[in-house]
């Protein structure tokens, strides 16, 4: 392969594109095509992995995610109802048109499985633009079986009643 001429074409957002012109044609093997390919779509595929990863984690450690687990955790008949502990919590679906996250309020839904049953946590937070802090406005568990449990305004359990009819 050898250049016979390189000509500058334009200007555009800043660079500058060249052209080279050869007067031989450029064959490249298929053998070397095949690996090029091969080695694109590895890394492509490894850029999306680590992507997808970064995001779960982001979204993990964020405390519209933190607190409305934590109410979860909380309330005895919602952990009783999935059969927790142990209480298993899954990656949140990134296409799921319930998660909704700006720099004010964040709606996401939660997958959550027990020895039991599995469901989903709803969530609704905002953040507080002084303290800079989120706090939960709903937290609702919804089980597969169709039964919700409002976390905000947890049910009594049994025991609970005993105890407020002794007062």
């Amino acid at each position: 392969m050898t250049f016979t001429e390189v000509r500058t074409v334009g200007l555009s957002h800043g660079v500058f594109y060249w052209v080279i012109l050869m007067n031989e044609e450029m064959r490249i093997s298929t053998n070397k095509l095949q690996q090029l390919t091969i080695f694109t779509t590895l890394l492509t595929g490894g850029g999306i992995g680590t992507m997808y990863y970064l995001m779960q984690k982001k979204f993990a450690e964020s405390d519209y995610h933190k607190l409305p687990l934590q109410k979860l955790e909380a309330c005895m008949v919602a952990m009783e109802s999935l059969g927790a502990p142990p209480l298993k919590i899954h990656n949140i679906h990134l296409t799921d048109r319930h998660n909704r996250i700006d720099h004010q309020t964040a709606q996401i839904k939660i997958p959550v499985t027990g020895s039991k049953t599995g469901g989903y946590l709803y969530t609704s937070s905002i953040r507080d633009p002084i303290t800079d802090r989120w706090s939960v406005k709903l937290a609702v568990l919804r089980l597969k079986e169709g039964k919700t449990i409002d976390l905000m305004n947890p049910p009594l359990v049994a025991s609970e009643w005993q105890l407020e009819d002794t007062d």
